[in-house]
């Protein structure tokens, strides 16, 4: 039931921050424009480019998706914050799609966070 229910929440997930990857890693205009917005040009750019992607590996990777799951909720809450704080919903005429596909991400980590809890390293124990 557990596998069930995260396998493909974990899949969506992935896909979604792995479609960004190009875009950070490349320095493609869109994400400039956000980091540069958010002060955080380039590092901001590229650190969180690396987190989604150990976040990434973690989730496919059997005994880390409960650690990849956090990392992964924990990246997309910055950049929820970052979208209600200083981005705004919709950026640069994207129909809100960056902030909904966001939503996505942190909703599904938070599941597979929550289905996986008890395989969380030292917290598990106790959840």
């Amino acid at each position: 039931m557990q596998a069930a229910v995260s396998w493909p929440l974990q899949i969506i997930v992935v896909a979604i921050l792995v479609q960004t990857l190009y875009f950070k890693f490349t320095g493609a205009e869109e994400s400039v424009y956000i980091f540069t917005k958010l002060g955080m040009e380039p590092y901001g750019r590229i650190g969180s480019g690396i987190a989604e992607l150990i976040a990434s590996v973690l989730l496919l990777v059997p005994a880390t998706v409960s650690v990849g799951a956090v990392l992964s909720l924990g990246v997309i809450s910055g950049a929820i914050v970052s979208h209600l704080t200083k981005l705004g919903i919709e950026v640069q005429g994207d129909g809100g799609l960056l902030f909904a596909l966001a939503l996505v991400v942190w909703a599904g980590s938070l599941i597979v966070a929550v289905v996986r809890r008890k395989q969380l390293p030292i917290l598990g124990a106790w959840l």
